[in-house]
């Protein structure tokens, strides 16, 4: 095709909508093809342009405002709030007059700019800018992250603390990162738990430290340049051998063979969509799998999957996060253990998403399975909610049962909490730190007056409440409460007030709300879709019109 479309990036405007392509051959008929009938008629009433001069995408969000670009509705922003709403990058580029971010492509790019009318009809495509309190909240918890990250990895305080300061650009990159794998999110307005934040990220870094090792720092401070020459260190005999043992599986699955070719299940892997540098990466972390046959491994785990229902395209996602799924026997491990976990209630019309949601849980042993099985029966899960939990949240099997399940079924039960219901309702929670986690958003609403009974009625409505930020979600949405003339017994009846987004949704269904005169219940305000909103508002509206007539 003589055009590519990218990416949509995760700031685009109802009004404005960057595309980058890769050649300046680019058709804006190639575009529709691509999105189908769909998005046909926005792109019907879309005006396009081109920027004077070719200029290189940035890897911190896929797309560029041009300086001289204006929403459609004429909106001026400052230099500080293009600041807070733009990554350090794109705002080097598009208001200090930068020309050119520090990684080069070797193909020209393009970029051109499209308003689009937003349409009126239901389920047509909404592009929303993100909130720039939100981006600002989502960078401070990519710090947390790397942070507590770089601890683990026995660093101080004082040096994690030098580091984050030192990148800006990185932190840039993971909200980049972070962006792409939850954009549905962002089109509804709702705001991402420090558990979802931390599970996108966390993966990612592991995959930095297996690849760079101890020169990860380097690669932090000075993304997206490569770190200097590394400095050799001393390494004991062990370390050597592990080193050996690497390497050679590296260069047994990139190297060409006698026949000049690459080995049969690497070229198999390379055309499901892997590539070469994700085998190797995998490779480095699990070695064994440079050894795995074609015929007597790897291919039959993949036929499994594409039986079970897995896209084609998710597989190499589902090999590079857990090679060791193509090591297991099918007819003695794979088959048996997913046979058993059927037999506690998980739905074996939903093994595609709870593969994808978790590889790894095929390839626990089965007294590890039964081990934390049999402590969510000791929780009051009945078999069938063991089967829902196990199909929605998977990776609850990888919780320990004596350092997480137990103690935070403990912390939860002295509450008062059913801690059955919540962790049917909301199972990650029992992943979060006690001390780190759950202790500091207990401390938050004891201050603000609740109890312990209110609070535990709290966790037990919205179980998800103990796994937002408090600096960058509670505290705020707190503050912005207290001006919504509520009393603070409304989020006890209502706590989901704090999963929704302060900015696309609390602030301007209050502000609808409070020009109409009328008093809703905080449920009616934000739970209801925005049709349903209007009518409760009309309704209560004609209810007060007729008290006063009468």
């Amino acid at each position: 095709m003589g055009s590519e479309l990218l990416k949509i990036p995760p700031f685009a405007s109802s009004k404005t909508l960057i595309i980058v392509v890769h050649k300046p051959s680019f058709r804006f008929s190639s575009i529709i093809h691509y999105c189908g009938n769909s998005l046909s008629a926005c792109f019907r009433q879309t005006h396009f342009k081109f920027p004077p001069k070719p200029i290189s995408p940035s890897v911190y969000g896929g797309g560029f405002f041009h300086p001289k670009w204006r929403l459609k509705s004429g909106v001026e922003n400052s230099e500080g709030e293009w600041g807070a709403i733009l990554l350090p990058v794109q705002f080097g580029i598009l208001r200090e007059k930068g020309t050119k971010t520090q990684f080069c492509f070797s193909r020209p790019f393009l970029a051109c700019q499209a308003k689009s009318a937003e349409s009126e009809v239901d389920g047509s495509h909404s592009f929303r800018m993100v909130a720039s309190s939100l981006l600002a909240a989502e960078k401070e918890e990519a710090k947390a992250v790397l942070t507590l990250f770089l601890r683990k990895q026995g660093l101080s305080n004082a040096v994690a603390a030098r580091t984050i300061k030192k990148s800006d650009h990185f932190i840039a990159h993971l909200i980049s990162r972070l962006h792409s794998v939850h954009k549905s999110r962002y089109l509804v307005g709702r705001e991402l738990t420090t558990l979802e934040i931390r599970d996108a990220l966390v993966p990612y870094l592991e995959t930095l430290l297996e690849e760079h090792g101890d020169i990860l720092v380097e690669v932090v401070e000075n993304f997206p340049n490569p770190p200097g020459k590394e400095r050799p260190a001393p390494i004991s005999p062990t370390d050597a051998s592990l080193s050996s043992k690497k390497l050679k599986a590296i260069a047994r699955v990139s190297e060409l063979g006698t026949n000049g070719k690459l080995p049969a299940h690497v070229l198999y892997l390379l055309d499901l969509g892997m590539d070469l540098n994700q085998i190797k990466v995998m490779t480095r972390k699990f070695p064994a799998f440079a050894y795995y046959s074609l015929e007597g491994k790897v291919k039959p785990v993949v036929e499994l999957l594409l039986e079970l229902g897995v896209p084609r395209s998710d597989i190499p996602s589902i090999i590079y996060k857990r090679p060791q799924l193509c090591g297991i026997s099918l007819s003695e491990n794979l088959k048996p253990t997913m046979i058993y976990l059927e037999s506690l209630g998980v739905d074996k019309n939903q093994w595609a998403k709870v593969i994808y949601r978790f590889p790894a849980l095929l390839t626990y042993s089965r007294q590890k399975v039964k081990t934390s099985v049999d402590y969510l029966c000791e929780l009051g899960l009945s078999a069938e909610n063991i089967g829902k939990v196990l199909t929605r949240c998977p990776h609850i099997i990888s919780y320990s049962v004596d350092d997480n399940l137990r103690p935070t079924a403990e912390y939860f039960r002295s509450m008062g909490v059913d801690v059955g219901v919540l962790l049917h309702r909301s199972p990650q929670t029992f992943g979060l730190s006690i001390e780190a986690n759950l202790k500091p958003v207990t401390d938050f609403f004891f201050e603000r007056g609740y109890d312990v009974g209110e609070v535990g009625t709290m966790v037990s409505r919205y179980g998800a409440l103990y796994t937002f930020s408090l600096t960058e979600n509670l505290i705020p949405k707190w503050d912005y409460f207290l001006t919504m003339d509520y009393p603070k017994s409304e989020l006890v009846k209502f706590p989901q007030y704090f999963g929704y987004s302060l900015e696309e949704r609390i602030k301007p269904r209050c502000a609808i709300v409070k020009e109409s005169g009328a008093k809703l219940l905080l449920n009616q305000v934000l739970s209801l879709s925005n049709s349903e909103f209007e009518k409760a508002l009309k309704r209560k509206l004609a209810k007060m019109s007729s008290v006063n007539v009468s």
